[in-house]
């Protein structure tokens, strides 16, 4: 995941208070790590789950595609509600294929760049277009 993220053309990575990478474009981020937070918790300890990335979509529409499947490790809680972002537990993200996981960073970085630096990274890159 930081290799892909990484990779993305106009990266920054910052680093928050807990040490963790920030993965910005154009100064917003796509791809970060929370701190445990008390809407994020084992159902059965009550525990913080102190792993989870949250990774930016472009739509509501992408968001509930990715957490309405129950098999899929994404999910979101209601402090998400209306923001445009999934989470995942890094403990989860073995789960992911490495195309899967791919996409999804992919797409986070598509979601907050500027339409001119996505349009050239979709032309040069070897990514399917929807028509495909």
């Amino acid at each position: 995941m930081h290799r892909v993220a990484a990779a993305m053309p106009h990266v920054t990575v910052t680093h928050a208070a807990n040490g963790k990478a920030v993965y910005q474009v154009g100064r917003k981020s796509f791809v970060f790590f929370r701190n445990p937070r008390p809407d994020a918790v084992d159902p059965d300890t009550g525990e913080r789950y102190p792993d989870v990335i949250v990774f930016w979509v472009a739509s509501e529409h992408e968001k509930q595609a990715l957490v309405q499947d129950e098999s899929s490790p994404f999910f979101t809680t209601p402090h998400f509600d209306g923001h445009r972002s999934v989470l995942l537990r890094e403990s989860r993200i073995g789960e992911l294929t490495v195309d899967e996981l791919t996409e999804v960073v992919q797409d986070a970085w598509l979601s907050q760049a500027s339409p001119a630096r996505a349009r050239a990274w979709l032309a040069g890159s070897n990514r399917p277009s929807a028509a495909d």
